[in-house]
């Protein structure tokens, strides 16, 4: 399965739920598979999805959230792992985009390439519920109520689109879409 094709399976699955997506191609797959105010482009932090995922979900515990990470930008910010293994969060799913290579950056290879293995990663910092999918299918039947950390083996898929730069109004309408009550535009219509 490619990025973008694991992207529309997350989409469909999180229905209502916000997706915080990390710099980069998650972004622009996010994007590209359906852009919705729900949708939070971690624009200039490469590395924190997981971590805004991951308070989000901590603040939030009424409500599903999902992140997709790509293997690169987790592998920049372990900490999360840790963090997660340590508090559980039941309402946190968190998708890495394994292909293997930094592909925002040229196409190095990223360490899984070698060997390094997020699945055993994540369990090892504590997290009880992790799964390594390589299919659609696979993908549906963990997500959304499987585990917390979902390792998605991904081919490279070129980007299609981009997320608008504003970080004002995406950070504005997200907000307002999670009902935010300190967001400037809680009630407004978007």
């Amino acid at each position: 399965m490619t990025r973008l094709e694991a992207t529309r399976v997350i989409v469909g699955l999180a229905g209502e739920a916000p997706i915080v997506a990390s710099l980069g191609h998650p972004a622009y797959d996010l994007f590209a598979a359906g852009d919705r105010p729900q949708n939070f482009y971690t624009w200039g932090s490469m590395g924190l999805a997981s971590s805004i995922g991951l308070g989000l979900a901590l603040a939030r515990p009424d409500i599903r959230v999902f992140v997709l990470d790509g293997d690169g930008a987790l592998l920049m910010n372990l900490g999360s792992l840790a963090t997660i293994g340590l508090l559980q969060p039941a309402n946190l799913v968190l998708i890495v985009m394994d292909n293997e290579e930094y592909a925002t950056t040229g196409g190095q290879k990223t360490p899984t390439a070698h060997g390094a293995d997020l699945d055993a990663a994540a369990r090892a910092m504590g997290v009880s519920r992790t799964a390594t999918v390589r299919t659609e299918g696979e993908l549906r039947d963990v997500a959304p109520e499987g585990p917390a950390v979902i390792i998605a083996k991904v081919s490279e898929s070129a980007p299609t689109a981009k997320p608008p730069l504003d970080c004002v109004f995406l950070k504005q309408r997200f907000m307002s879409a999670i009902r935010n009550p300190e967001s400037a535009l809680s009630g407004a219509a978007l």
